[in-house]
């Protein structure tokens, strides 16, 4: 990669140098901080990774059937609606139809695993391929994470594919060069060039989920979306993931998944077919300048515990409330949202060292870390008195016929007999969508919820009938 560290005294000697001895010449600057230390022509460097890079880049075409409500139908029984539009006696409940997408992705091995984004595969029933040669092929799911926005799928070819290789994004720093491929508005094979306008962007999409994007001014648009971020060296450090615009289209600010999390994540979805993530067993919160001098930090930087799970990891390794997280295994922890993903990305089992800072001092642990999804099932259970209910995934299915976004509720799994829930009216299958206005996006961020309601509390639950896809806001107490 290009790392331009020059100041403006240097920058005028090699403008001089430059107008000496030749542009061509010039424009040949040594990459000494990049993975090969090899010589980068500035000249000829985006048309080179561009031919290297574009037969590994996928056009992804989705194709999805849903199934929608006829919203006509409650007007059926009416005679001056058929008197004024003409409308059939007998109306069919519910129309099929089939909507189309666009996307891009990137192959990544010989065996034709393709990566891609989770919003551009999501909910497809077919999902089609082609290549930069004119080949098409089908392709299969083999796994998505909602959670990053990221998603595997799987074609089969008879000859060599080519794919692409990775690079370490954690390398990469604000101002380096980068080009984006893909295929913004279904035109294929289109490559933009631009910087590494940020790091770290959090929040853009989801503030639960595990994001962690870098921001950059290549030109993405639409269909861009699970396409290659490249360096000057042809190293994959992103994948193209979304863009802020107030007009739908490119504005200079696009957002990328990093490689370093994308290759963690596809590993285990084809591994695994999904992600096991880690778990600390700790609640997080920023340091905000106010805790800063309140706790007499020196600095800013790290991790707040603000609770512990009795019995989890964090609070069997000695950790305590309080405790603030400046490195975990000895990377420099800057703030919540990176203890999160790095503790996510461990391996199960592990035993992972944490630096903390306590009292003004600082010492060193060692916590073992656990399965976040066996971790949230056995807190489920231990929870399921307070309002008498077992949750799990709203299905694709179910999120299709009733337009609920990605990740938003959870569906009843099971009632208890005479639980708050179960004398309120609910029934299985309805999908919780809020609590006390706190957005349930899945399991996870239901049973945090859950947690932090006190016995005998009054709570508001906004959910979604079933039966008649209405929602409702219900008053519940909770036990």
């Amino acid at each position: 990669m290009l790392r331009n560290h020059f100041n403006k005294k240097c920058c005028v000697c090699l403008l001089v140098l430059g107008i000496t001895l030749g542009v061509s010449q010039f424009l040949v600057i040594s990459a000494s901080t990049a993975e090969n230390s090899s010589a980068i022509d500035l000249s000829t460097a985006i048309a080179v990774v561009s031919k290297q890079a574009i037969p590994a880049v996928a056009h992804i075409e989705v194709t999805q059937h849903q199934e929608v409500n006829n919203p006509l139908v409650p007007f059926e029984n009416d005679p001056f609606f058929h008197y004024f539009f003409n409308a059939p006696r007998r109306m069919p409940k519910k129309f099929k139809r089939e909507m189309k997408g666009l996307g891009s992705g990137m192959i990544m091995d010989a065996d034709g695993h393709i990566l891609t984004n989770n919003h551009v595969v999501a909910g497809a029933n077919e999902i089609e391929v082609l290549l930069a040669d004119g080949n098409r092929y089908t392709a299969k799911l083999v796994g998505a994470d909602p959670k990053t926005d990221l998603a595997v799928i799987q074609i089969k070819a008879n000859g060599k594919l080519p794919h692409v290789v990775f690079g370490d994004s954690d390398k990469m720093e604000v101002g380096d060069w980068v080009i984006a491929i893909g295929h913004p508005r279904g035109l294929d094979q289109t490559v933009t060039q631009g910087i590494i306008s940020a790091k770290h962007r959090r929040g853009i999409l989801d503030p639960t989920s595990y994001q962690d994007y870098l921001q950059t001014d290549a030109a993405i648009n639409p269909g861009n979306s699970g396409g290659p971020l490249l360096n000057l060296e042809g190293k994959v450090i992103g994948v193209n993931a979304a863009i802020f615009s107030e007009s739908g289209g490119f504005e200079g600010i696009g957002f990328a998944i990093p490689s370093n999390m994308a290759v963690y994540i596809s590993r285990s979805l084809i591994a695994h077919g999904k992600v096991e993530r880690g778990w600390l067993g700790a609640t997080l919160q920023e340091l905000t300048p106010d805790l800063t001098k309140a706790m007499n930090l020196k600095t800013s930087k790290g991790a707040l515990i603000a609770d512990l799970v009795k019995g989890g990891p964090a609070d069997a390794a000695g950790i305590q409330k309080g405790d603030v997280v400046t490195t975990y295994q000895g990377k420099e922890i800057p703030n919540g949202s990176t203890l999160q993903n790095e503790v996510a990305n461990t391996e199960i089992g592990q035993e992972a060292t944490v630096t903390v800072v306590r009292g003004g001092k600082t010492q060193d642990l060692k916590v073992k870390i656990e399965n976040l999804e066996n971790a949230v099932k056995k807190m489920a259970i231990s929870l399921k008195g307070r309002l008498g209910v077992t949750v799990r995934p709203v299905t694709a299915n179910e999120a299709q016929q009733f337009g609920l976004e990605e990740g938003q509720g959870v569906a009843i799994a099971s009632l208890q007999a005479g639980g708050s829930l179960a004398k309120a009216g609910f029934e299985v299958n309805d999908i919780i969508l809020s609590i006390d206005d706190q957005p349930v996006r899945d399991e996870q961020s239901f049973v945090n919820l859950l947690e932090t309601l006190k016995p005998r509390q009054t709570v508001q639950i906004w959910a979604l009938d079933h039966n008649s896809g209405q929602t409702a806001d219900v008053q519940v107490k909770v036990r």
